[in-house]
């Protein structure tokens, strides 16, 4: 494969870790949360952190970081078990200004400021994860483990918990789930996703800084779980590879375009090409607004019961 797929590739698994913890938060536990992207943050810098001060090796940093975002996810997930909706998502917005804001107003000898943290390779017996290729065997490795953790969250008793919450908590309540306990596990849950992938992040950037982890970065990730299907492991993965390919094919069309229309210059044309990718989400939402998984379960029905229409 060339460096450019497999780089792609490496964008792809770490966003799928995140999206796919997203989807227990949201799409099992039915908790609105606009701030994944702080949580993500949250976890790159602690592995950034501990990796560049202690010299831990990854096989450490990386749950390490899961934790702690973890810990930050559940303070926000607390709220959740008096508010909903509108007022639970502007809490988990808040996640991103006071996670912008202890980055940029702590110490710089804490967390770098404005300048960020240099982060080095991944290392274990002397191996050290420098290029993409080697890269992506590690975070092949993590996806995987993590999509199966996944997996096995939704089936166990955890799972049905999240989704009788989702469907109504009050029923929920009455047969006998600690409702606020669930909805406080789902943003733990969904928060240590985000952190292990930011951990994932900062081991391929080698860098870290506040403005990879911003409120736009929360809303795609929010994209990426509603085009593929809300409710849906598979669906966060299949809504991870269609915005990342839209992005890609953005990012490849975007220079040639404003080579060709010079005059318009380059910020306006990337502005334009972002403008479309938020046209080709709004239009799912639209067109399919329970993502490419209901639609592909409608047809699987079909089939099934093929040739009577019931």
């Amino acid at each position: 494969m060339s460096s450019r797929i497999i780089a792609i590739l490496n964008m792809m698994m770490i966003s799928a870790v995140i999206a796919v913890g997203l989807q227990i938060c949201t799409g099992y536990a039915g908790q609105i949360n606009l701030g994944q992207a702080a949580f993500m943050g949250v976890g790159a810098y602690t592995a950034s952190i501990l990796a560049s001060k202690t010299g831990l090796t990854f096989l450490l940093t990386i749950p390490l970081a899961g934790l702690s975002a973890a810990l930050f996810g559940f303070l926000f997930g607390l709220t959740a078990a008096r508010i909903k909706g509108f007022y639970l998502a502007l809490t988990t917005i808040a996640a991103q200004f006071l996670f912008h804001f202890a980055v940029l107003n702590l110490p710089s000898t804490w967390l770098g400021g404005s300048n960020g943290i240099t982060v080095p390779p991944a290392e274990l017996f002397g191996l050290r994860f420098v290029s993409e290729s080697s890269q992506f065997y590690l975070n092949f490795a993590v996806t995987a483990i993590m999509v199966a953790g996944a997996f096995g969250i939704v089936r166990s008793r955890f799972g049905r918990a999240f989704v009788a919450v989702r469907d109504d908590d009050v029923a929920a309540g009455i047969m006998g789930i600690n409702v606020a306990a669930t909805k406080a596990n789902a943003f733990l849950i969904g928060a240590f996703y985000a952190g292990v992938g930011g951990a994932l992040w900062a081991y391929l950037i080698r860098f870290v800084g506040v403005d990879q982890f911003t409120l736009f970065h929360s809303i795609f990730f929010v994209a990426m779980i509603i085009v593929g299907g809300m409710g849906s492991i598979v669906g966060a993965l299949i809504g991870v590879f269609i915005i990342r390919i839209i992005q890609e094919i953005i990012a490849t069309v975007g220079p040639n375009i404003a080579d060709s229309v010079s005059f318009l210059g380059g910020d306006i044309v990337f502005a334009g090409m972002n403008v479309v990718l938020g046209g080709v989400i709004a239009l799912f939402m639209i067109l399919e607004p329970k993502g490419l998984m209901h639609r592909w379960n409608i047809l699987k029905s079909s089939y099934r019961i093929w040739p009577f229409p019931y």
